[in-house]
């Protein structure tokens, strides 16, 4: 078996089935990372490549990422290894694999169009083909590296949520969140609504409010505020926005994603 051919059966074999749709072998001891729109009612089926299947609990969720993780009672499995995309680049090869319409095992190639941020999040996009019951499945790099696990289609293009992020989550659980549903303006992130219950309505953010930074990190895109929140202390954190002309600060407690 050539070069491609071994990483795409490689592939293949770290790919299940979970329910109508696909999931990844994150682990060799049966950790398997799907999407969590794929995962419906209290126990999930699952299928490895060899026939072998399991009915499983969900054993965690992200619903904000649409992911969810499984775990399967057997080990010594085909599973795959995350790449962290600081260097990934446009135009590079991509494989995704999954099980569209039942098909299982059904491989797709196409070319990585880059890392972009949609929204709060980002996504891997690429030219691969995909249809219903992709999701939840990996696409990979040319050496067989995980970039991410298919999630949606738009305008032609698969989009993923990227490896590193599932890695971050699998060890330290779902990032913090504020609370606001935002816009980017000339001098910020207008928010246009702010969660009930949130780390940004004990602080007594309000719609209309335009934030400016947050621990010390200037905002201009969404993706700006997720990183801050990411990787900042939360102890608490330390936030400057504007109502009107006027500039204030907060000082902002922990509030955790679902």
């Amino acid at each position: 078996m050539n070069g491609i051919g071994a990483i795409v059966e490689k592939l293949r074999r770290a790919t299940v089935s979970v329910g109508a749709g696909s999931g990844v072998v994150w682990r060799d001891d049966g950790v398997i990372v799907t999407n969590a729109h794929v995962v419906r009612g209290r126990r999930v089926p699952v299928e490895l490549w060899d026939g072998r299947r399991f009915e499983v609990a969900v054993e965690k969720s992200w619903p904000a990422r649409d992911l969810a993780v499984l775990r399967i009672p057997t080990n010594h499995l085909d599973s795959v290894q995350p790449r962290e995309l600081g260097t990934l680049r446009t135009g590079e090869w991509a494989v995704a694999v999954g099980n569209p319409f039942g098909f299982q095992g059904a491989v797709s190639t196409g070319l990585v169009q880059g890392v972009q941020a949609l929204g709060n999040q980002r996504w891997v996009t690429a030219s691969v083909r995909l249809a219903p019951g992709n999701s939840g499945g990996p696409l990979a790099d040319a050496q067989g590296r995980l970039l991410g696990i298919n999630t949606l289609i738009s305008g032609g293009l698969g989009f993923a949520a990227p490896a590193d992020e599932i890695a971050r989550y699998l060890t330290r659980g779902a990032p913090p969140r504020l609370g606001v549903t935002v816009r980017p303006v000339t001098q910020g992130l207008l928010i246009l609504e702010v969660e009930p219950d949130s780390a940004a309505a004990r602080a007594s953010l309000l719609p209309g409010d335009t934030l400016v930074e947050v621990a010390g990190r200037t905002l201009r895109t969404p993706w700006d505020l997720a990183q801050a929140l990411e990787t900042a202390e939360w102890n608490p954190l330390e936030l400057v926005f504007r109502r009107g002309a006027e500039p204030h600060a907060r000082r902002v407690t922990r509030a955790r994603a679902a």
